[in-house]
């Protein structure tokens, strides 16, 4: 004896079908109105980013010229010149250096006042606007400002201040290789460590008070706390800051520019100093986005840390 299925009902079947087609008349609808919205974004990035970097690699296989000459097709000549260029590896090193001398401050810092700040209780949003205010101000407002308190030599108010305290004074912030290059880490440290100030405190004010509650029932101490419970929390937030830190130091520009040219004998001078100084100045636009390129590739690189270094984590912790 076999069994059989029995078919659904005409109506069951006429309102299924009706159904389907329903659901697919509605994603068809929320796709071209999608479209419709989204369209005049896709027009603006394609405009302002997909095409440039099309249009850069392309000038890059090129002896392209600024005023107008050349325009030949060279293949790679340009990066191949670009990786044997001993100014392009001086420029990636003083980069390099820059990001390792602002990052450790810029994160220690950033961390510092936000623990200050959640833990105090009096008049705590003026703690938060002042250290947070910083950031606000323009780069060439900041830099000019730190400009004048540190240069000229002796006439500065950080000069004033050494000799106030007996030191010799007419130290050469800017115009000193062994001092340059810090001028600049300690202008950017207190330009921009607010924002790491606000993801920290952001990150602080998330974490469940009930821990707290607890270990102090256990009997842990402040320092208890803070080493087994806060920064255990904060570690996620901590590899996030670091990386955007990272980012945002490796493209230094506005501040070396503004307040030592690239000197003293291109001590401080960045990767993108130089990028601009041999499209802009030089007139070698080709050569110049091979130059930018090949930096573009170490950014590039150091932003897929983040996720790798979260994903290994995550599989750690699963195990």
């Amino acid at each position: 004896m076999t069994s059989t299925t029995a078919a659904p009902p005409p109506v069951a079947r006429k309102a299924g079908a009706v159904s389907a087609r329903q659901a697919r008349s509605v994603r068809r609808s929320w796709t071209e109105h999608g479209l419709v919205f989204i369209a005049p974004f896709l027009l603006v990035y394609a405009a302002f980013l997909i095409w440039p970097l099309i249009s850069g690699v392309g000038m890059s296989l090129t002896s392209e010229n600024i005023t107008g000459t050349g325009g030949e097709f060279v293949g790679l000549d340009n990066y191949a010149e670009a990786m044997g260029d001993p100014e392009v590896w001086s420029s990636l090193w003083n980069t390099v250096w820059f990001t390792v001398l602002s990052t450790v401050p810029l994160v220690l810092v950033g961390l510092g006042l936000a623990l200050l700040a959640h833990q105090l209780s009096v008049v705590q949003w003026l703690w938060r606007l002042s250290w947070f205010a910083p950031f606000l101000l323009p780069s060439g407002v900041v830099c000019l400002l730190f400009a004048q308190m540190i240069f000229p030599s002796g006439f500065g108010l950080a000069d004033q201040m050494l000799a106030a305290v007996g030191l010799e004074p007419g130290i050469g912030w800017l115009s000193d290789e062994r001092y340059a290059m810090l001028s600049v880490v300690a202008t950017t440290v207190w330009w921009t460590v607010g924002f790491n100030f606000l993801l920290y405190l952001a990150a602080l004010q998330a974490i469940p008070a009930h821990l707290y509650e607890a270990a102090e029932l256990d009997g842990a101490g402040a320092e208890h706390r803070l080493w087994h419970i806060t920064l255990p929390m904060l570690r996620r937030t901590t590899g996030l800051v670091v990386v955007l830190q990272v980012l945002a130091s490796l493209k230094i520009f506005d501040q070396v520019y503004i307040m030592t040219g690239g000197g003293p004998d291109d001590s401080t001078r960045p990767i993108l100093q130089y990028v601009y100084q041999q499209g802009f100045t030089g007139y070698r636009i080709g050569y110049a986005s091979a130059v930018s390129y090949i930096f573009f590739a170490l950014i590039l690189t150091v932003s897929l840390v983040q996720p790798l270094l979260s994903r290994r984590r995550a599989e750690e912790a699963a195990k």
